[in-house]
């Protein structure tokens, strides 16, 4: 069914305007976005169509723009679109974590590094460097690596944390196709890049392992 068959009450948009965005289910939500849909598949089908493609909206905001170039009815335009707002997300989180502590604000950090890392097909390292009062000052993906693995060294990290004056970091990387379970490798890399570190009086306050469908925490599981 179009959006023009439906009651104008029942209308993406009637009711946003009407009743806040609140009250629009997801699909209608992305139909907004959207705006309009291909022939045979109107605009709230496809993003029906959309949401269970990439599971929901959390998938689709960390899709890849080469994984939507192969969906019927996304183009160009509205691959642009969808990326935008993802990029508007991850700048308002950036904002978020720059104003208040990151520990003190865990679901944004971890909405944060997903943006950063979600749409690697390969291992990327990314280090979060925060000021004496554990706000963020920079994040940089320092490291990139193959589908498995990703070498990282840690004299490279303790260079930029001292460029920065950094009192802290946080380490994240991705494991592009599996679950976030820390490896061995992992639990390694981090103690010789917290080694390094402590010589320079820097602290390593957490380290995130992005899944494909959560983020795993050293400090969470005991492990930092």
């Amino acid at each position: 069914m179009s959006i023009k068959a439906l009651p104008v009450d029942a209308r993406p948009r009637e009711k946003l305007l009407a009743h806040g965005a609140a009250s629009l289910a997801d699909a209608e939500l992305l139909a907004l976005l959207l705006r309009t849909g291909v022939k045979g598949l109107g605009v709230l089908q496809l993003a029906d169509c959309l949401l269970q493609r990439f599971g929901g909206l959390a998938g689709l905001l960390h899709a890849r723009l080469g994984d939507l170039a192969g969906v019927r009815g996304i183009g160009p335009a509205k691959r642009a679109e969808l990326a935008a707002v993802v990029e508007i997300a991850r700048r308002a989180l950036t904002q978020q974590l720059a104003a208040t502590p990151v520990l003190d604000s865990r679901e944004a950090l971890h909405q944060f590094v997903r943006m950063a890392l979600g749409q690697h097909s390969q291992e990327a390292f990314v280090v979060l460097f925060l000021d004496v009062q554990m706000r963020l000052l920079l994040h940089e993906e320092m490291f990139r690596g193959t589908l498995g693995q990703v070498t990282v060294y840690p004299r490279e990290i303790v260079r930029r944390a001292l460029s920065l004056n950094a009192a802290a970091v946080v380490l994240a990387h991705n494991h592009p196709h599996g679950l976030c379970q820390p490896s061995r490798a992992d639990e390694l890399v981090t103690s010789s890049v917290k080694a390094a570190l402590a010589l320079v009086d820097v602290r390593v306050v957490d380290h995130l392992v992005v899944g494909q469908d959560a983020v795993a925490s050293f400090i969470e599981m005991g492990l930092l």
